[in-house]
């Protein structure tokens, strides 16, 4: 990952997350993230199966945070971004979240609010999408 020109974060196999916050978002929410973040079986072992964590592999991660998943484009033609958390609270969920994240496994991050070049090497590839908002429930 990269901004003003230098390259200031890379990972070797890990996860790529792009971390978005609302409003609504609490304590639960981080941990639960967290949580899922650092235990979901999704690296293949050798059998070639999805079945280990980002931990059994000795891995990293890259977080980036990324208000535009918030996008709503159900009218027009210019998304709205007014779900994603005010900036000020989304700065300090997301700071938290990585810092929660590096108490469990090696975590760089980009930096909040900043133009940023992510280049990504995806393996599999498997994307996958991890909303608190389910669990909260």
């Amino acid at each position: 990952m990269a901004f003003d020109g230098a390259v200031k974060s890379e990972i070797g196999q890990g996860l790529l997350l792009l971390v978005a916050v609302e409003d609504a978002d609490s304590e639960f929410d981080l941990d639960y993230a967290v949580r899922k973040v650092t235990q979901m079986r999704i690296f293949s072992d050798s059998e070639d199966k999805m079945n280990l964590s980002i931990q059994d592999i000795s891995g990293e991660i890259l977080s980036i945070s990324q208000f535009t998943l918030y996008a709503d484009t159900r009218k027009g033609n210019r998304p709205s971004f007014s779900a994603a958390g005010k900036p000020a609270f989304a700065q300090m969920m997301y700071e938290k979240f990585d810092e929660k994240l590096s108490e469990i496994i090696s975590t760089k991050t980009g930096k909040f609010g900043a133009d940023m070049q992510v280049k990504l090497l995806n393996d599999g590839p498997v994307t996958i999408i991890l909303d608190t908002k389910e669990a909260r429930r």
